[in-house]
């Protein structure tokens, strides 16, 4: 039996190559991207071209172009959840199977958005770099008060998948009403559980003291919230996204910082990044982090874990689970 051919298009640093390797080693050959770099449609054809799977990040974009050079492909193994970097129409059209890694990372997200959260309501990063300033001195405790109460106040959530309602349990914890928006309501029993209410995409807007984004990012939700949405909100409101940066118009975000329409923003992806838009580096009110909210040793074993499950019943002709 000829061994199947699986392609590494995002090469993983360090001793994370080697573990990668002795896993997916027993499976087939393996084709590696020979550097740490992003390929471009080139690269990724020529490294592709002769292989029956590919295992990909959530990072990557993956054309139609690329799909249609690569007669052979029929399995896209992605560790991660989102998808919105594969042409799925010529992925299904060339009879390509793809899949993802739902759950993997509900936790470890969560836990990153209550921490933007928090962070962001009471100021820590701009409290670190003031005790490290030398400033703080008895009558000086930079703005003293300025900070904002979270226990009781009201969570709202833009997106109520895995993630949305992780982040919403973490909520019981501050004694926070849960507002909730999604395109399929959950049941009654998951509401009850989470003391979640569902409500128009308006309502949410107007009545959440933190929002927070969880939404998958497709053409629908693209700019999901940009100015009239900003606009909603209160002026004490924050707002986090651990969702995709294209689900936020950043040039809205920009002024509503600036104009203090609301009164700040935690973010965790960006709609360019890892380039980010200057303006916003500059906006008051803003912190950042790169991506990272579903980065945990952990996560990244489970994900791993789950796509191999995939990949090794797509290549045996089984249905794996995980199909998109």
């Amino acid at each position: 039996m000829t061994q199947k051919k699986i392609a590494i298009i995002r090469r993983p640093p360090g001793p994370a190559l080697q573990r990668l390797v002795d896993t997916l080693s027993p499976y087939g050959e393996l084709l590696i991207n020979p550097t740490e770099a992003t390929l471009d449609d080139g690269g990724l054809i020529a490294l592709m071209r002769d292989a029956d799977a590919a295992l990909i990040t959530s990072l990557d974009t993956l054309s139609g172009a690329v799909m249609e050079a690569c007669p052979k492909l029929r399995l896209l193994v992605n560790i991660g959840v989102g998808v919105n970097g594969i042409d799925l129409e010529t992925a299904k059209r060339c009879g390509v199977t793809v899949t993802n890694t739902p759950g993997a990372n509900s936790n470890a997200v969560a836990d990153h958005a209550w921490g933007l959260l928090i962070g962001a309501a009471r100021r820590l990063v701009a409290a670190d770099q003031f005790v490290r300033s030398g400033a703080w001195t008895p009558a000086n405790r930079m703005g003293f008060g300025s900070g904002l109460d979270v226990s009781g106040k009201t969570l709202g959530l833009l997106g109520f998948g895995q993630i949305g309602q992780a982040v919403a349990r973490r909520a019981l914890g501050f004694d926070m009403p849960v507002l909730y928006q999604t395109r399929s309501r959950v049941s009654g029993e998951v509401e009850s559980a989470l003391k979640a209410t569902h409500v128009p995409l308006d309502a949410l807007l107007t009545q959440s003291d933190y929002l927070v984004l969880t939404v998958p990012y497709t053409t629908e939700t693209h700019h999901i919230i940009a100015a009239p949405q900003l606009a909603l909100m209160k002026k004490s409101a924050v707002i986090v996204n651990v969702a995709r940066g294209g689900v936020i118009d950043e040039s809205a975000l920009v002024v509503a910082l600036t104009d203090r329409t609301i009164a700040a923003a935690a973010l965790d992806c960006m709609e360019n990044e890892p380039q980010v838009h200057p303006e916003l580096l500059a906006a008051p009110h803003v912190m950042f982090s790169p991506h990272s909210a579903g980065a945990t040793s952990g996560t990244h074993q489970a994900m791993i874990a789950l796509a191999v499950k995939n990949l090794v019943m797509g290549l045996s002709g089984q249905a794996p689970p995980n199909r998109v």
